[in-house]
C-alpha cells in the first residue's frame, strides 16, 4: 500500500494555523484548529465506518445506510459554494430545503483554497468564500449533512481539473505522456508519483482537519460521507493516454514478473531485457502482443489505482476523518448512453469492492429515460451491484438533475419528468443515496493571479456555471426546479419505508465480464482492433441491446453477477444470461462450463468464445457446447441476412438481422435448432443439454422480440413472479422489501406519451384486489404492499404515500379513485368504506386524502 508522505516545512504553509510543527508531524493529533466563523467543536475521533461500530455516527449494512443507527436515505443536491458570493449561501440552502432535500454535497478545489505563493486558505482569510468551514456550519444550521469532496482532483469544469497548476509545473515527472511517448493531452497525473503523494498530503493536511470538526455526532447534522478523489482514471481513458511515466514503468516490469514469472518470456519480446527496452517495447507495442498489453496494463492499473485510494484514505484518517464511509465515484456515461459505463467500473472495482468503510457510487449523464437507455441505467446499477459486497448499498454521486443544455446553447433539453423516473428507477434497485448535481449554479470567480489564457476564471464554462441546473446561477428556479422538487418531496414522504429496503429480483441474473471493459488503453494495432470490434457491441448488454432490454422489458428484475468474481451456485445462480464475443477469459469459460454440469441454465447471446482476452485459442465453453463455429455472416447491399425460428421459437416471421454466426452441432449433439440462417439453412440459435444444466445459445444478432426472449428464459425455467397485463412495451416492474413483510412496487412507463391501464399480479394471484391502474406515459408509481408504518398496516394502496405521522398516512392517487385497504379499523373521510375479514377497504375520489387509523 502506497502511503501519502507526511509533509516536511516548506515555503508553502497552510494559511488557517496549522504551523510548521503541525505540518511536520503524521496523524491529527496536536494540529492547531483552524479559524472558523461558527466555532464549531472538534469532534472526538471515531473508527472507521467499515468497522460498524454502534458508536459511529455514519455506517452501512445489509446495503443500508444508517444514520445514528437508523437507516436513512440520502437526498442530496451540489451546492459549489466557491462559485457563490458568500452572501449567496443561505438563499441556494433555502432553494435545497424547499425542494425537499436532506444533504447538500460539494467538491473542495485545492485550485481554489490554494493561493499564488503557495499557501492553502481554507479559513477566507484571503477571500470569505474560501471559508470552508463556514460553508459547511450553513449546511448543518439549515438542518442539512454535508458529503464532502476534496479531491485531489474535483474536475467540475475547473482548470487543471482542480488541481493547481504549479504542482505539474513544479512536478514534470508526475506528467504522463502515453504511447509512442507522446505529451498527455489532459491534466492528468502519476496518482502514486511521490511528488504527488506528497503535494496531496499537504493538502490532505489542510482540508481535512476541517471536515473531520464537522463530523455527524450527537444527533446532530454534519459530515456524512466523503469521497476520495474525482472520476479516478477517467482522463487517461478518454484520451487513451496510459500514463506511462518511468515511474510507473518500474512498477509495471514487477508487476509483470510476478504475475507470470517464468511465463512472461513467452508474452513479451522484451521480457528479461533492460530497461530500456522494456519501457520501448511498452510505449511502442508491436502488434503481436499489444492485445495482451491492453490487458495486463489495464489489470495492473486497477491495483495501481486501489493503492492511490488506499494512501488517500490513510492521510484522511489521519487528520481525524473517521466513522463516515469513504466514497469512491465511477465515470463512464456520455451522450445520453451508459454502456461505457463498465469501463470504469473496471477500472475502479478494486478501491472499493469488499472493502470495509468504502463505498462505491455513480456518476451519470443520460437526459431522458427512454426505451433506448434505460437498461443503460438498469445496468448500471447492477454492473456497480454486482462488484460490491453484501452490505455496500448502491449510490448515485453524480444525478444529472438538471434539463440538459449544458451548453446553454438552446440546443439540447431533457423533459420534465426525467430527473423522476431516474430517481424512482435507483431507488427500485435499493440506491441509498442521490446526490443531485449540479442542483445549483454559479460563478467562476477571477483567478487571484491571471494566467493569460483567455479570461483568467478558474473555470472553463466561461462567467457562468451551471446553465441547466434545477436553480440557475442567479439562484433563479429553472425548468427543471418543479418537476425535481415533486420527485424529491415523493421521496422524502417515503424514506421511512425505503430506506430499510432492499431490491428483490427473480432467479436470473446477467452475467458481467470485467475483463471485457479492459479497453481504455488501446494501442494502435490490428490485434487490438480486432478485440474492439468483437466485444465493444456485445459485451454486458448483448448484441443491439436486446438480451438486457428483452430481460427487463419481458418482465424479469434481475440482478447482476461478477463472474470473474468465483465460481456460480446454481441454486443461487439458477439462470443466468450472458452477451460476449469470441473474446472470453479461459477462466470465465471453465467456472461455466462447471456451472451448467452442475444444473445451472444459460442464455448466451453473441458469438461463441474461441479466444482469451490476449487473443490466444481458447475455447472451453463451446467444446462443452458441443457446436463448432463456421461463417460469420453481415447483412450488406443486395444480401438481406435473415433468420427463421424453429421449435419453441416458433412460429414467428422470418427477420432481417445484422450479424449471424453460423454453427455446427457436434454428431451425436442433443442438440436442437431453434434459429436457422435463411439462405444456407445453418443453425445460428441452439437449445442444447450440457451435464445436468441447458444452454440457449443465440448466435445472431436477433432483435429485441420480447416474446422470443421470454421463450428462451421460460424454456430455461425462469418465470417473473411479478406481472402485468398491458396491452405496449415500454411497462416494467420492480419490487424492494424490508424485513417485515412489507414490500413497495415500483410500477415504470417508459414510452413516450402512450398511458396504460394496468393490473398487476403476483405469481398469479391478483394484487391490489384487481384494480386496474393507470400508468401515464414515461410515468411511474411507488405502491405499498403490506407495510407497517405510522401505526398502520397498509395490505395495499392503488395511491401512493404522500405524508406519514403517527395514526395517519396522505395519499397522493394516480388517477380520479384510489383503493386503500388497511389491516385493521381505519377511516378517511368522504371514502366508501367495506369491511372484509378485519381489512378496512377506502375506496377514495379524490387525488388528495388522508387515512386515520381507528
Amino acid at each position: 500500500m502506497s502511503t501519502l508522505p507526511v509533509t516536511t516545512p516548506s515555503r508553502r504553509t497552510v494559511v488557517g494555523g496549522l504551523g510548521a510543527a503541525a505540518v511536520a508531524t503524521s496523524g491529527a493529533l496536536g494540529r492547531t484548529p483552524e479559524a472558523s466563523a461558527a466555532g464549531a467543536p472538534a469532534a472526538a475521533p471515531a473508527s472507521a465506518a467499515g468497522t460498524r461500530r454502534a458508536a459511529d455516527p455514519v455506517t452501512y449494512r445489509n446495503k443500508q445506510i444508517h444514520i445514528d443507527g437508523e437507516p436513512a436515505l440520502v437526498l442530496g443536491g451540489e451546492i459549489h459554494y466557491f462559485r457563490l458570493k458568500r452572501g449567496d449561501w443561505q438563499s441556494r440552502l433555502d432553494r435545497a430545503r424547499a425542494a425537499g432535500l436532506n444533504a447538500i454535497a460539494t467538491y473542495i478545489p485545492w485550485m481554489w483554497h490554494e493561493t499564488p505563493d503557495g499557501r492553502i486558505d481554507v479559513t477566507g482569510r484571503t477571500r470569505p468564500e474560501r471559508d470552508l468551514g463556514a460553508f459547511l456550519d450553513l449546511c448543518f444550521e439549515n438542518g442539512f449533512d454535508a458529503v464532502v469532496r476534496p479531491g485531489p482532483f474535483t474536475m467540475a469544469e475547473l482548470k487543471g481539473e482542480g488541481v493547481p497548476e504549479r504542482v505539474r509545473r513544479e512536478h514534470p515527472e508526475i506528467n504522463p505522456r502515453g504511447w509512442h511517448g507522446a505529451e498527455g493531452t489532459t491534466p492528468a497525473v502519476d496518482y502514486l508519483a511521490p511528488a504527488f503523494l506528497e503535494e496531496t498530503r499537504r493538502w490532505y493536511d489542510a482540508v481535512m482537519p476541517v471536515i473531520a470538526r464537522r463530523l455527524r455526532g450527537d444527533g446532530r447534522p454534519g459530515v456524512i460521507a466523503c469521497q476520495l478523489d474525482n472520476e479516478i482514471g477517467m482522463l487517461d481513458w478518454v484520451s487513451n493516454t496510459p500514463a506511462l511515466t518511468d515511474h510507473v514503468l518500474r512498477d509495471f516490469r514487477g508487476w509483470l514478473e510476478r504475475t507470470y514469472g517464468d511465463g512472461l518470456a513467452g508474452r513479451y519480446p522484451f521480457a528479461g531485457e533492460s530497461d530500456g527496452a522494456f519501457d520501448e517495447g511498452v510505449r511502442e507495442p508491436a502488434d503481436g502482443y499489444s492485445a495482451a498489453l491492453m490487458h495486463d496494463l489495464g489489470t495492473f492499473m486497477r491495483g495501481r489505482f486501489a493503492r492511490y485510494v488506499d494512501a488517500l484514505r490513510e492521510a484522511a484518517e489521519d487528520n481525524g476523518v473517521r466513522g463516515i464511509p469513504f466514497l469512491v465515484n465511477i465515470h463512464g456515461t456520455g451522450g445520453d448512453r451508459g454502456t461505457n459505463f463498465p469501463i470504469g467500473i473496471s477500472q475502479l472495482m478494486e478501491t472499493y469492492s469488499g472493502k470495509p468503510g468504502l463505498i462505491s457510487g455513480a456518476d451519470f449523464y443520460l437526459g431522458d429515460l427512454t426505451f433506448r437507455n434505460v437498461t443503460d441505467l438498469y445496468l448500471v446499477n447492477s454492473f456497480m451491484d454486482a462488484t460490491n459486497d453484501g452490505d455496500q448499498p448502491v449510490t448515485a454521486l453524480e444525478f444529472d438533475a438538471g434539463h440538459a443544455d449544458y451548453g446553454n446553447d438552446l440546443d439540447n433539453q431533457s423533459g420534465a419528468e426525467a430527473a423522476d423516473l431516474k430517481t424512482r428507477l435507483c431507488l427500485a434497485q435499493g440506491a441509498k443515496m442521490i446526490n443531485y448535481y449540479l442542483f445549483a449554479g454559479g460563478f467562476n470567480p477571477k483567478l487571484d493571479e491571471p494566467l493569460d489564457d483567455g479570461n483568467d476564471r478558474i473555470g472553463s464554462t466561461g462567467e457562468r456555471h451551471g446553465f441547466a441546473a434545477p436553480v440557475d446561477p442567479e439562484g433563479r428556479p429553472g425548468p427543471s426546479y418543479p418537476s425535481l422538487v415533486r420527485t424529491a418531496r415523493a421521496v422524502r414522504a417515503n424514506a421511512a419505508v425505503l430506506a430499510p429496503m432492499r431490491a428483490e429480483y427473480d432467479d436470473l441474473a446477467l452475467g458481467f465480464v470485467p475483463d471485457h471493459y479492459l479497453t481504455e488503453y488501446r494501442p494502435d494495432t490490428d490485434a487490438v482492433r480486432d478485440v474492439l470490434s468483437d466485444v465493444e457491441p456485445v459485451r454486458g448488454f448483448g448484441p443491439r441491446g436486446a438480451l438486457s432490454r428483452g430481460m427487463l422489458l419481458g418482465g424479469y428484475r434481475y440482478r447482476s453477477v461478477d463472474l470473474q468474481a468465483g465460481d456460480l451456485d446454481p441454486a443461487r445462480t439458477p439462470v443466468l444470461g450472458l452477451a460476449t464475443g469470441e473474446y472470453l477469459d479461459s477462466v470465465v469459460q471453465r467456472r461455466l462450463v462447471r456451472y451448467l454440469r452442475a444444473g445451472g441454465k444459460l442464455l448466451l447471446s453473441g458469438l461463441l468464445p474461441g479466444k482469451d482476452m490476449s487473443g490466444r485459442p481458447s475455447a472451453e465453453l463451446r467444446d462443452a457446447l458441443g457446436l463448432t463455429p463456421g461463417k460469420t455472416l453481415t447483412d450488406a447491399n443486395r444480401f438481406s441476412l435473415s433468420v427463421t425460428a424453429h421449435g419453441w421459437a416458433a412460429p414467428r416471421a422470418e427477420i432481417r438481422v445484422p450479424k449471424a454466426q453460423l454453427c455446427t452441432a457436434s454428431r451425436g449433439s442433443r442438440a436442437d435448432i431453434v434459429l436457422r440462417e435463411l439462405s444456407t439453412g445453418q443453425g445460428c440459435g441452439f437449445d442444447i443439454p450440457v451435464g445436468a444444466g441447458r444452454a440457449v445459445v443465440v448466435t445472431s444478432a436477433y432483435r429485441c422480440d420480447l416474446g422470443f426472449w421470454t421463450a428462451a428464459l421460460r424454456r430455461l425455467g425462469a418465470e417473473p413472479r411479478f406481472t402485468h397485463d398491458a396491452k405496449l412495451p415500454g411497462v416494467f416492474l420492480a419490487t424492494t422489501a424490508d424485513g417485515d413483510g412489507g414490500r413497495m412496487l415500483h410500477a415504470f412507463n417508459i414510452s413516450s406519451g402512450y398511458g396504460q391501464d394496468v393490473t398487476f399480479a403476483e405469481r398469479g394471484k391478483p394484487l391490489f384486489g384487481g384494480e386496474r391502474l393507470h400508468l401515464p406515459g414515461r410515468g411511474a408509481a411507488m405502491l405499498p404492499l403490506g407495510v407497517r408504518t405510522g401505526g398502520l398496516r397498509i395490505a395495499y394502496a392503488t395511491a401512493e404515500i404522500s405524508e406519514i405521522a403517527d395514526g395517519r398516512m396522505a395519499f397522493r392517487a394516480l388517477g380520479d379513485e384510489a383503493v386503500v385497504a388497511v389491516d385493521g379499523p381505519a377511516r378517511c373521510a368522504g371514502a366508501k368504506v367495506s369491511v372484509e375479514g378485519g381489512r378496512t377497504l377506502l375506496r377514495v375520489r379524490r387525488r388528495e386524502f388522508t387515512v386515520h387509523r381507528g
